[in-house]
């Protein structure tokens, strides 16, 4: 993922996650764990996360998702088995435009991103999260 790529997902993720109260790390492509209870390095706390609720496993919880068509991101935020891990799809990603291709594509992203790990941006509000 180029440096453009990253730009725009961090744009887009700062739009979604307008929570000042709510810190979150974004992965490589496309991934987000946003960080409940934000503590210590929220990148090495996230990749913790990830790398449990990441990889995608046949016949379990790990491969099931969900489809959010959201407004003004042009795409769709996928789902999984941790309420805290989302990945976004854009409009150009998937090989269709109904849920199940989209879930695919999200839930391939976020497999990816539960191997390999790689942290592109960490948005720490933990300051910010008691003047709310």
């Amino acid at each position: 993922m180029n440096a453009v790529n990253t730009e725009i997902l961090v744009d887009i993720w700062q739009r979604l996650l307008a929570d000042p109260r709510k810190s979150w790390v974004l992965f490589e492509h496309g991934t987000c764990v946003v960080l409940s209870t934000p503590e210590g390095d929220l990148a090495e706390q996230a990749t913790h996360i990830l790398r449990e609720f990441g990889p995608v496993h046949a016949g379990s919880s790990a491969g099931d998702f969900g489809v959010i068509d959201v407004q003004g991101a042009d795409g769709w935020v996928v789902t999984g088995h941790h309420p805290d891990v989302l990945t976004y799809v854009a409009l150009d990603e998937p090989s269709g435009q109904e849920d199940f291709a989209v879930g695919l594509c999200g839930r391939s992203q976020r497999h990816q991103d539960g191997t390999d790990l790689h942290v592109v941006h960490v948005e720490d509000r933990k300051d910010s999260a008691g003047l709310a």
